[in-house]
């Protein structure tokens, strides 16, 4: 693929996960990328897994405004003073209810979930312009379109980032600034491993059949790759996406699709094609 020949990308939360899987598609694409987020070892790992010369990394916490800053301007450097995509996929996964969680984990979520894209964005504003024609993709999460419990400051800042997403649309479409959200369901990752363990010591079982019971009513019955989360991310950051913006697409093998009768009908046995 060269969908993204000769642009630059800017990928927050990329020293694992679905941060390093976006980075490196953008890179097989044709782009450079510049991969940020807080652990400098792990941004460096991603950066020698892809090709040499193909990504630099950039430390820093999304959440504050001189990082963001840093980030930036590393990124904007490598397209001389351009940027084409952004891709806001830095994340912190508070639990809790309004009544357990404490207000320092809240503020940590609205800070990194929803002020750091807005910071990101405001500062990346010259160069998404610059560059002509521009994308951002905003990492979202199916808990922003159906409620779990447990996860509220979660959920919460997620949801709140598809209305800046279409805020974001809106404002800076005329600049050719398109700015869409992915939502992305069960995904295989280290967070999503230590989710399940945790999972499976209070239901008991092990990783593989806790995995099994969140996608249990799913149409789709597996959890994702993250490289098919990545796929997504360059298609809305590509040309063929061009008349695409303010979108939010949920890409979590349709659990959001499925309703009520459909986790009974999915948990019950089949009979006559039923």
């Amino acid at each position: 693929m060269s969908d993204l020949a000769g642009r630059v990308a800017l990928v927050t939360g990329g020293g694992s996960g679905i941060g390093a899987a976006i980075a490196r598609a953008l890179v097989d694409a044709g782009a450079r990328v510049c991969v940020t987020g807080r652990r400098i070892e792990a941004l460096r790992a991603t950066v020698e897994s892809l090709p040499s010369g193909a990504a630099v990394a950039c430390a820093g916490d999304v959440s504050n405004e001189r990082d963001a800053r840093q980030m930036v301007d590393t990124a904007s450097a490598l397209g001389d003073g351009r940027l084409h995509v952004l891709v806001n996929n830095a994340a912190a996964p508070v639990n809790g209810t309004i009544e357990t969680v404490d207000l320092a984990g809240w503020r940590r979520a609205l800070d990194v979930n929803l002020t750091g894209p807005m910071l990101i964005m405001r500062c990346a504003l010259p160069a998404l312009r610059a560059a002509g024609a521009s994308a951002v993709v905003n990492v979202s999460s199916v808990a922003a379109l159906a409620g779990n419990p447990g996860i509220t400051p979660y959920a919460t800042t997620k949801a709140a980032l598809l209305a800046l997403t279409r805020q974001c649309a809106l404002d800076f479409g005329a600049d050719g600034i398109r700015v869409n959200a992915i939502c992305p369901g069960w995904v295989r990752t280290e967070m999503s491993e230590l989710q399940m363990d945790g999972l499976a010591a209070r239901r008991g079982g092990d990783r593989e059949e806790a995995f099994a019971a969140v996608i249990a009513h799913q149409p789709i019955r597996r959890v994702a790759d993250p490289a098919e989360i990545a796929d997504a991310v360059v298609f809305l950051a590509s040309d063929r996406a061009a008349f695409i913006t303010g979108a939010v697409l949920p890409i979590d093998g349709g659990s959001t699709a499925v309703g009520p009768l459909g986790e009974i009908l999915a948990s019950a046995p089949r009979r006559d094609g039923i």
